[in-house]
């Protein structure tokens, strides 16, 4: 079995993230075998480069390897590709074509993107995996192929076959051994490394100077989402190594070149300005202020609630300042409010310590106002939530995505809108906090 270093000098894989490893390791097992593998990932992680690696060391490495992308090619043309037709079978086929099951038979294909292909051909390649016949379109004659299938996708299966868009058989015929590639923001201590040889490579090309970046620039590689993941760091290596006026790059620099750089994925509305971009910042002040905005209608509606409680119940209470300042702002008295606190006033100035509408012997006893609450009354108010002072910044933002979903009963489309941010997005927020629908 081959060494791991040896592997990444010889695709050129750059990284020490346990989770890369543990990935070409599972590659690097599996490759001996004849096994159906199912690669999953994040899209530009380099699925189709662990798909050449398992061919390359596998004792098909001398017949032929051919990948496919599943979700490129038409519904209508992807059964004549795959599986070849005969001449006359449609409009346009002046002749026979053998399909790629044929064409790489004793090799190994890679379908990219697997969970766009059309249901039907789903069963073909079911068929393929189970006995290793096919039939062309067009004919009724059973062809035999001994051809290794990778698969891979962006997408959860599981997901898809819930909305009965993949066969449940087909996925677990092609997940016998399955390969998490791991994403950039899962191997943040790898992105040093991957600026600096796409750099190198930009330099190599161009005859230029390798640019570099500082640790302040470094710092905020690292705590970028990278949503685009390997292609989109080789995009901003690019632009850096273009337009960096200083071949050592500060922080700065860095932003001014990458402005997207500090922007944050969280569900908060996205603004524009005048110019029509987007600003920059960090759009979870604007969550912050909603949420404070709710908790400052919240408080008082409260203090609105215990103001009509005191008033209703005819409570007397010691110092009439204190029922003034329950009123909520903006709040207008009505007559018969204004006579009720009046009448608490008076009531306070003529009645003495020992004469608060009770003997002496029971104000020794008790010398605290009683409270009469009638429990008979509308209760909407009993079901009260109860806020954790100390939620952070990941709880608040869990807790209005599980408001927004409950607001809307489970429709993300209507959620999304709702929080101001895409579908994708909450989507994505969903899985990160395991949030049930």
């Amino acid at each position: 079995m081959q060494n791991l270093q040896s592997i990444k000098q010889r695709f050129g894989i750059i990284g020490v993230s346990k989770a890369l490893d543990q990935a070409l390791d599972i590659a690097v097992r599996v490759a001996a075998t004849d096994l159906t593998v199912l690669i999953t990932g994040e899209s530009g992680v380099g699925k189709e480069v662990f798909s050449k690696i398992i061919h390359s060391i596998s004792s098909r490495k001398h017949n032929p390897f051919i990948a496919i992308n599943t979700g490129a090619i038409p519904p209508g043309t992807i059964n004549s590709e795959l599986f070849g037709h005969e001449k006359g079978s449609f409009t346009g086929a002046t002749g026979d074509r053998k399909g790629y099951f044929e064409t790489v038979n004793g090799g190994t294909i890679f379908l990219d993107e697997i969970g766009e292909m059309p249901l039907d051909t789903q069963a073909f390649l079911l068929r393929i995996l189970e006995s290793g016949e096919f039939i062309k379109v067009g004919s009724s004659a059973v062809m035999k192929t001994d051809v290794r299938v990778i698969a891979a996708t962006n997408v959860d299966l599981t997901q898809k076959i819930k909305e009965g868009k993949f066969r449940e058989d087909l996925f677990y015929r092609l997940n016998t051994v399955p390969i998490k590639v791991p994403s950039l923001k899962e191997r943040k201590e790898d992105i040093p490394m991957l600026f600096r040889k796409f750099c190198l490579d930009f330099a190599e090309k161009y005859r230029s100077a390798p640019v570099r970046l500082d640790e302040q620039a470094n710092a905020v590689l690292a705590n970028y989402s990278w949503p685009g993941n390997i292609r989109e760091l080789k995009n901003v290596a690019e632009q850096v190594s273009v337009l960096a006026q200083d071949k050592i790059t500060s922080a700065d620099d860095l932003v001014t070149i990458v402005p997207n750089l500090l922007v944050r994925n969280l569900p908060a509305f996205s603004r524009e300005n005048e110019s029509g971009s987007s600003s920059n910042g960090f759009y979870e002040r604007e969550l912050l202020y909603k949420l404070l905005f709710e908790m400052k209608k919240d408080i008082t509606d409260l203090k609105g609630l215990i103001f009509e409680l005191i008033r209703s119940n005819n409570l007397n209470i010691s110092d009439v300042k204190t029922l003034v300042s329950l009123q909520p702002e903006n709040y207008t008295q009505s007559e018969a409010e204004i006579e009720f606190i009046q009448s608490q006033k008076k009531s306070n100035f003529s009645k003495t310590p020992g004469t608060m509408g009770i003997s002496n012997r029971d104000s020794e006893v008790d010398k605290s106002p009683t409270f009469i609450i009638n429990h008979n009354q509308d209760d909407s108010y009993n079901n009260v939530e109860v806020m954790d002072d100390n939620m952070s910044l990941e709880d608040m933002e869990k807790d209005m995505i599980n408001k927004a979903l409950k607001k809307h009963h489970s429709k993300r489309k209507e959620a999304a809108d709702d929080l101001g941010i895409s579908e994708r997005t909450l989507y994505r927020k969903i899985k990160q906090y395991d949030i049930p629908l």
